[in-house]
């Protein structure tokens, strides 16, 4: 097990190493090859990924392998090893999977791009920093993949460094997500002080497992554990896009839209709930931790819900539904539903990652993101609107699509969880619902029904290639069935019922729950049919007197046109104004007339006293020895009155 796992994480390593140092530089003109390779590599990362759910499904055990020593400080021993356990390897297949779907996807998207290895390569990167980071024992090993995920990130977002926009988005998300990441590495530095405390039970400060079992056994003050915990939150915040530190994710769409499937819906995204994930037990072990993750993820499954309703790109529509369901799922840990929080970041790879690629389909034929330039693509792009159609059922949680069994299962866990701050968790997600279907079948109705609105002049309007269906296809088949199938509410042939949730080992009594005997089920698809037909009457039928009503709210429509000014008091308010202006400025000056003034000064000293004493090197013997004779009298005075 322990070679396959290595094999698993080294795969797509090679892959990089091959492209980018050998076959970029010296067989630059083999394109194609390049894509196969790293297809081959991901490809047998799945595939051994898919046989170690099967066999740890059935065993159901943690495995913590022997570290190899790498470092060790005084009594702290620091070596690389990895874990397998319910959630590395339900991470492994969503990880590994999606990125092979995305690549072959690729192939087809990326044709005839100047950087098509280099592409490649950042892929497999990307990929292999995802994998050592859901493999890793240790915080430190975990921290440093966590920054190589950062890092691999910015390069694929920035990827088309010939455009100012991308290069700004890069370094925008680089920055915001080194905020959390701060805290992040000071929750680790704060274990580390700690170190006293688990090394009188035995315990290794490094270890993941140590640090959970000090939390669950008491080893760890209250305090403690609250303060780390909401350390690893803060990272979470960050990669995962939660308010406030989500702006960088809409911005981060100027990468290639395969890219946006892999990176900001499936996989990087999702790091932040692995992250607190992996660390469950911390948290549980805070009331005020959890609570906080409850109010984050509320307010951001609400806040980017709205945004969404005025965005006209479609891949910000998407990138800010990402950020909502994120707070989803961040909701669900707070309220305790562990195993409701990963099910629906397993459903929401696959029907997430279908949306992404649905879009680049629709901008490989019309060259745009610009909703407003599409309509009536569904008669051109038939298995493309098809697929986008079941792509976006899935994600209001329309029965009996994958979104449908676990959004629920969220629902559920807020529901019959105690509290005034779960209940108003489960009403800001329950109101979620009905903006996310208006916002999604408005993007529906703009894009493919209608007439075409954009500059056909510029290229014939096509379907995609089948290298591009493809995937599409069998994304599809995923959204509608996987969510049944991995949590079934009743046996099914030789699979067991909540045979996920059982597995992930946190029900906590929440997953069991027969959703079909809540009303807030019925309510649910309800108001998700009732925004369909809003945004029908208004996009396609035109009803003037709901256009009338939807125009009195113009002035909302501009703070969410503006995303809450956010992005403004970022960027205006705080950077430039604050620091660059306030701060900088201040800092600047005192440099200038302080510093400078004050180095100056002792220069200027040094210097003058320098012609002094010159005046005393004169190369006569008989000042020197005056010099000398006075230097002694004035030695006995000290001695003799001192």
């Amino acid at each position: 097990m322990d070679q396959l796992l290595w094999t698993i994480f080294f795969s797509p390593f090679i892959s990089f190493v091959i492209l980018f140092f050998i076959f970029k530089p010296f067989f630059g003109k083999m394109v194609r090859l390049s894509s196969f390779i790293s297809i081959f590599a991901i490809g047998l990362s799945t595939l051994l990924s898919i046989l170690i759910l099967l066999d740890l499904s059935i065993n159901q055990k943690v495995i913590t392998f022997k570290p190899n020593e790498f470092l060790s400080v005084g009594n702290l021993n620091f070596g690389i090893s990895l874990i397998l356990d319910e959630l590395t390897v339900v991470m492994l297949v969503v990880v590994t999977s999606i990125s092979l779907l995305v690549q072959i996807f690729s192939i087809g998207y990326m044709s005839g791009d100047k950087g098509y290895i280099r592409y490649f390569a950042f892929l497999s990167l990307f990929t292999t920093a995802m994998l050592g980071l859901v493999l890793a024992s240790n915080i430190i090993q975990l921290f440093i993949f966590w920054e190589l995920v950062g890092l691999s990130s910015y390069l694929l977002i920035g990827f088309w460094h010939h455009k100012p926009s991308a290069v700004a988005a890069a370094k925008k998300a680089f920055i915001i997500t080194r905020i959390g990441d701060f805290g992040l590495l000071l929750a680790i530095l704060y274990l580390f002080v700690q170190k006293s405390e688990f090394a009188s039970n035995s315990l290794n400060p490094i270890m993941i497992q140590d640090i959970i079992i000090a939390a669950k056994e008491g080893y760890l003050s209250d305090f403690v554990i609250t303060i780390f915990a909401l350390g690893i939150f803060t990272g979470a915040i960050g990669k995962s896009a939660q308010f406030p530190l989500h702006t960088w994710l809409p911005d981060a769409m100027e990468g290639p839209t395969p890219v946006s499937a892999l990176i900001h819906a499936a996989t990087m995204v999702a790091a932040g709930v692995f992250l607190v994930a992996r660390f469950f037990p911390v948290f549980e072990a805070s009331l005020i931790a959890m609570n906080t993750l409850i109010v984050v993820g509320g307010i951001t499954a609400l806040f980017a819900a709205s945004i969404a309703l005025a965005m006209n790109d479609i891949k910000k529509v998407l990138a800010y539904s990402t950020i909502s369901q994120l707070g989803y799922m961040m909701l669900a840990l707070g309220v305790g539903g562990l195993s409701a929080a990963i099910f629906h970041l397993f459903t929401h790879a696959f029907f997430k990652a279908l949306l992404f690629l649905g879009a680049g389909s629709i901008s490989h034929s019309t060259g745009t993101f610009d909703m407003n330039k599409m309509g009536g693509l569904r008669k051109i792009m038939p298995w493309t609107y098809i697929t986008f159609i079941i792509g976006s059922l899935s994600l209001l949680g329309i029965f009996p699509l994958s979104g449908f069994w676990s959004k629920d299962e969220i629902l559920s866990a807020s529901w019959s969880s105690s509290g005034i701050i779960a209940n108003i968790g489960f009403y800001l997600a329950f109101i979620t619902v009905f903006i996310t279907s208006f916002y999604m079948f408005r993007a529906i109705f703009l894009t493919f029904h209608g007439e075409f609105q954009g500059d056909i002049s510029k290229g014939d309007l096509h379907e995609s290639p089948k290298v591009m269906i493809i995937p599409l296809c069998i994304l599809s088949v995923a959204s509608i069935f996987i969510g049944f199938i991995v949590n079934p509410i009743i046996s099914i042939a030789f699979i067991p019922s909540h045979w996920f949730s059982d597995f992930i080992g946190h029900t906590s009594g929440k997953a069991h729950v027969n959703i079909f005997t809540n009303w807030f089920v019925y309510g649910a698809t309800l108001i998700s049919f009732l925004a369909i037909l809003l945004a029908y009457l208004i996009y396609i039928s035109k009803n003037s007197l709901f256009i009338k009503v939807f125009d009195k709210f113009r002035f909302a429509r501009q703070i969410l046109i503006n995303k809450y000014y956010f992005d403004y008091i970022y960027e205006e308010v705080i950077v430039k104004k604050i620091f660059l202006n306030g701060i900088a400025k201040g800092l600047n000056w005192f440099d200038t007339n302080i510093v400078d003034r004050v180095f100056g000064f002792i220069g200027w000293l040094s210097l003058n006293i320098g012609i002094l004493l010159r005046q005393m090197q004169n190369g006569q013997l008989q000042t020197y020895g005056g010099i000398l004779s006075l230097g002694i009298i004035l030695i006995m005075i000290f001695f003799i009155f001192f």
